[in-house]
């Protein structure tokens, strides 16, 4: 199996314009002449142009399909990290090709969904029945939406299906000729309730990346425990959270925390041979955890 990002193409380089301006300010400034405004405003607004420029990556399957998005050239952009993929979307992805039963024909929530990379692979190869993306920045929900149309599948209009919640809820449903139904939904963790969870009904729930800040380690188990109730049957769906691990203190707080709640949890070990083709980072780890 591979994943591999193929080739980036970048839109129109705003380099030269970049360079072009700055030298024509230079030699402006050497005459000494009374600065032109028009030129430093536009110069602004270049470099601003440029923080936030797109590119498109193309991730080889091992169906031979791709997975194609569109993604910041900045690592934050826009007042978010979520507009980039990260080694541990990356690292799930690959777990859930090689692993496609865990997703066949099942119900998956995915929480902090970000661009989609780990979604839409598992939609191309796992066969779910239903997969939901969701997240609760703005920024992210469009370039969100704008990969699911790189990658086939049609938005259905007027298809409907959101969570209300405090803050405000969005929706988008898609559908491709695979027929997995695939949702985008805004969601609030800290807001969201129990009651408006139920429509839901996830069989699994995994994340990706979303590990990282002790100010939201709270609001991520809180949330699991709130979907750990949601079914209507009763019976918790299975858990997967993978995790680059950048700051040791901070994942120790998470398995902590998630001690202190009674969630057990246990790692996937990792097979000997990453098939990637390019260097992933050696500390990326997924947990089940049993909520």
């Amino acid at each position: 199996t591979i994943l591999h990002p193929l080739c980036v193409k970048y839109p129109p380089s705003t380099t030269y314009r970049r360079c072009f301006l700055t030298e024509l300010i230079k030699k402006h400034e050497s005459t000494a002449a009374e600065p032109l405004d028009e030129l430093y405003d536009t110069l602004a607004d270049v470099l601003k142009e440029e923080e936030s420029t797109q590119c498109y990556k193309n991730y080889l399957l091992p169906t031979g399909d791709c997975v194609t998005l569109s993604e910041s050239t900045a690592m934050i952009s826009g007042g978010t990290t979520g507009l980039v993929t990260w080694d541990a979307a990356l690292r799930l992805a690959e777990w859930a090709v090689e692993n496609p039963e865990v997703f066949s024909d099942r119900t998956v929530l995915e929480l902090g969904s970000g661009i989609g990379f780990t979604g839409i692979a598992i939609c191309k190869t796992c066969q779910p029945k239903t997969y939901i993306f969701s997240d609760c920045h703005q920024c992210v929900l469009r370039q969100l939406r704008e990969n699911i149309h790189l990658n086939g599948f049609v938005l259905e209009p007027g298809a409907t299906w959101s969570i209300q919640t405090e803050s405000q809820g969005q929706e988008v449903e898609a559908k491709n000729c695979q027929n997995p139904k695939l949702i985008v939904a805004e969601l609030d963790w800290s807001s969201v309730t129990e009651k408006q969870l139920v429509c839901l009904q996830p069989d699994i729930v995994i994340a990706a990346d979303v590990v990282y800040d002790p100010e939201i380690i709270l609001a991520l188990i809180g949330m699991l425990q709130k979907l750990s109730t949601c079914r209507a049957d009763r019976k918790a769906p299975e858990v997967f959270i993978a995790s680059t691990i950048r700051n040791p203190d901070t994942y120790h707080l998470f398995q902590a925390e998630l001690d202190k709640v009674g969630i057990r949890w246990q790692i996937i070990p990792a097979h000997g041979n990453s098939n990637f083709l390019y260097d992933v980072q050696p500390n990326v780890t997924i947990l089940q955890l049993f909520i």
